[in-house]
């Protein structure tokens, strides 16, 4: 156990492709398993604790998003002895693969998720799709997937432009439509930025009984790595695999967007193309009293220079 943290401690950042690949590989054969599925998938298993993680993570993402280069789920192998399955892919997927369909019965053949007494799937974005889709084959799960499409159908989601490349894929075969997938989960979490006009249109479409929304205005269009940058997204999901999260225990930890610049910079932006100089006003003193934002503070000097001009009414300091 103890080479197998040393293992995942090493960073894998200054690696290229093949040989970053390569130490993944490794790492699964020496402490669970490795799968090859296909062309552009493949699946590393690190069996350690009674909890697993089961991601979808694109090769691209892991790279840029791990400073270590390294999948989500080994954090909390590393922090919580959790197991990890990490399923991966070269490039968004969807994970529409038969190869990869035919990986997952064979899990349930083998009664693979029955070992563990708590099973937690996460995803985002294509990978949230998948995190729920295929969330079905271990029924009583936990899944938090972040800005998941439900189907990429044309004859349900013609709305939405952004993935065309996909229209010729399959989403009404096995696993097909997510939200449906859902049905077996003891419970689900979506999260979302309702301002992001496609990704709340899909939202919308997972409303079930046992799905929890969880709306993050101003976040963005890239949730997962805000998640990140506020240091939340592991904590997160200990939670969803403790039982613990819920609305209110996510809302708290979700406080640390109050430190986080890009989302503050995004509130910014969005008062002030609403036009809302009072609200900017107090936004920016409340930043610039709390943290070192020369942008906020050149900000409320504006807004200050305004108000002296008579363009509106500037808040009392004691605001």
């Amino acid at each position: 156990m103890t080479e197998l943290l040393n293992e995942i401690d090493r960073s894998l950042a200054r690696l290229d492709v093949e040989e970053w690949k390569k130490r993944l590989i490794g790492i699964g054969r020496s402490s669970g398993g490795y799968r090859d599925l296909g062309f552009r998938h493949f699946a590393v298993l690190i069996d350690r604790g009674p909890s697993l993680l089961v991601t979808f993570e694109t090769v691209q993402g892991i790279r840029s998003l791990s400073e270590q280069a390294t999948p989500l789920g080994f954090d909390l192998v590393r922090s919580q002895g959790w197991s990890h399955l990490c399923f991966v892919s070269d490039g968004d997927t969807w994970f529409r693969d038969a190869s990869v369909h035919a990986y997952l019965d064979r899990l349930v053949d083998e009664a693979f998720f029955d070992q563990y007494d708590n099973v937690v799937f996460y995803g985002a974005g294509p990978c949230g799709y998948a995190a729920a889709a295929y969330s079905v084959i271990a029924p009583g799960a936990t899944v938090v997937a972040v800005q998941p499409q439900a189907t990429l159908a044309p004859d349900m989601t013609e709305w939405d432009p952004r993935f065309a490349e996909m229209r010729r894929i399959s989403f009404t075969d096995r696993y097909g439509y997510a939200p449906d997938m859902l049905d077996a989960a003891e419970e689900a979490f979506v999260l979302y930025d309702p301002r992001q006009e496609y990704d709340a249109m899909h939202a919308a479409l997972f409303a079930r009984p046992n799905v929890t929304r969880l709306r993050l205005p101003f976040l963005g269009a890239a949730l997962q790595t805000q998640l990140m940058e506020m240091g939340i997204l592991t904590k997160i999901l200990e939670r969803a695999g403790s039982g613990t999260l819920t609305p209110k225990s996510f809302y708290r930890l979700y406080r640390a967007r109050r430190d986080n610049p890009s989302y503050l910079r995004a509130l910014m932006g969005r008062l002030d193309s609403d036009d809302r100089p009072f609200l900017n006003a107090l936004l920016c003193r409340n930043v610039v009293k709390r943290m070192n934002a020369p942008r906020f503070r050149r900000r409320l000097d504006m807004l200050e220079q305004q108000a002296e001009a008579g363009e509106f009414v500037l808040p009392s300091t004691a605001a």
